[in-house]
């Protein structure tokens, strides 16, 4: 065989193996750019990753670093200006929670004893408002009513022996007092400014001692309620917020924590007639607290006769009848007499006793009034200077 050709055969396999080699060569060092692509890529990754976590951190840190998340609820709490430890001091405080705030220190429970037959007993318990910082605070009249002793209780837990000061049956408002100074105060509102639909808070103590402090709220459900009950007529607010027994004597409070009404009564209960709450309008307590505490009592005018209404078989005459004439009284001295129907008073026709204290309700003491009385089928117009009169049994 030709060496030369052998050479050139030599020389053609060599050269592509050489080749090869070259190729081979080529793509291990394309992979292994590929490779530190990756691991560039992932390092990447990483140190975003780290970075912003740090950055987060750093945030978190200094936007909320006075509020921390418990475990066990979690609810945000306030770790730095110790307004709350339970979640709720972020939350903005509502009407109801404001207005117990303010009135609460000045609300009192009242304990009733009265004699009994094993010396004191517990008669009952309801509410009172303290509106003087020494120690004077109004209730119901029922709720201090025959009571021997009478022991309040404020919200700080301190006990005091109360005297009564004045009562009033009627309205029933009576003004007792503590011996006590700086006590806190409801502030009285303008109960005459109070539309139905307002909010309205009541504050007592329902069924006694136990529920002390007891907040209920609702609206006023009607205006100048006129309701009779024990014998007496009340001119009322009603609300629908939750009056209970023990809450007689404490504050119906508006929006504002004005004291704007005084609870009195729950009646209808024996109906089942739920939501139906009431109080005396602040307005008409006012004048009778003032005259309780100046006086003991409550100076009112009157007629001088007992009465009551009457309605002919016919229907065509109705009135109040005369049962009796009281002595030295103004009607006596304008010579009403005893079956006398009277029709009318200060140009208002009357047909029940009723009418005739609202209609009396709105003079004073030692006013002239107007009289129109049916007698023997005569009718006789005289005038009448209303006085105060004491009762006596009839």
């Amino acid at each position: 065989m030709d060496e030369n050709k052998f050479d050139k055969i030599k020389d053609v396999k060599w050269e592509s193996v050489s080749d090869c080699r070259g190729e081979i060569k080529f793509k291990n060092n394309r992979m292994r750019s590929q490779v530190r692509k990756l691991f560039k890529g992932v390092a990447f990754i990483l140190i975003a990753s780290v970075s912003g976590a740090v950055s987060g951190a750093y945030i978190v840190d200094k936007k909320y670093s006075d509020k921390t998340y418990t475990p066990i609820n979690q609810s945000l709490v306030e770790t730095k200006d110790g307004n709350s430890k339970d979640g709720t001091a972020s939350l903005p405080k509502n009407a109801v929670t404001k207005v117990a705030e303010v009135v609460s220190p000045a609300v009192v429970g009242i304990s009733n004893s009265s004699e009994g037959f094993f010396g004191l007993q517990d008669t009952g318990s309801g509410s009172g408002i303290i509106f003087d910082p020494n120690g004077y605070i109004v209730t119901n009249n029922h709720v201090i009513e025959g009571a021997a002793k009478l022991t309040i209780k404020f919200s700080s837990g301190k006990t005091l022996r109360a005297n009564l000061v004045g009562a009033d049956p009627r309205s029933d408002l009576a003004v007792i007092k503590v011996d006590a100074k700086n006590l806190p105060t409801a502030k009285f509102g303008d109960s005459s400014k109070v539309n139905v639909g307002d909010m309205a808070i009541a504050i007592g103590n329902p069924l006694g001692e136990e529920f002390s402090g007891s907040v209920t709220a609702g609206i006023i459900s009607a205006l100048n309620r006129r309701i009779q009950y024990g014998g007496a007529i009340y001119k009322v607010l009603q609300t629908d917020a939750a009056i209970n027994p023990g809450n007689s004597g404490g504050p119906l409070c508006n929006e504002a924590g004005e004291v704007i009404g005084i609870n009195s009564l729950k009646i209808g209960a024996q109906q089942n007639a739920e939501g139906m709450g009431f109080a005396i309008g602040i307005n008409e307590a006012k004048d009778i607290i003032k005259s309780l505490m100046t006086n003991g009592k409550v100076s009112r005018p009157a007629l001088g006769i007992y009465g009551q209404g009457v309605v002919s078989e016919e229907k065509n005459i109705e009135g109040v009848y005369v049962v009796q004439v009281v002595e030295g009284s103004g009607a006596e001295a304008a010579g009403l007499r005893q079956a006398d129907i009277i029709i009318e008073l200060d140009k208002k026709k009357v047909t029940k006793s009723d009418d005739l204290s609202e209609i009396l309700d709105k003079h004073k003491i030692g006013d002239s009034i107007q009289c129109k009385i049916l007698r023997n089928g005569k009718t006789i117009e005289v005038n009448i200077t209303l006085s105060e009169v004491k009762e006596k049994n009839r």
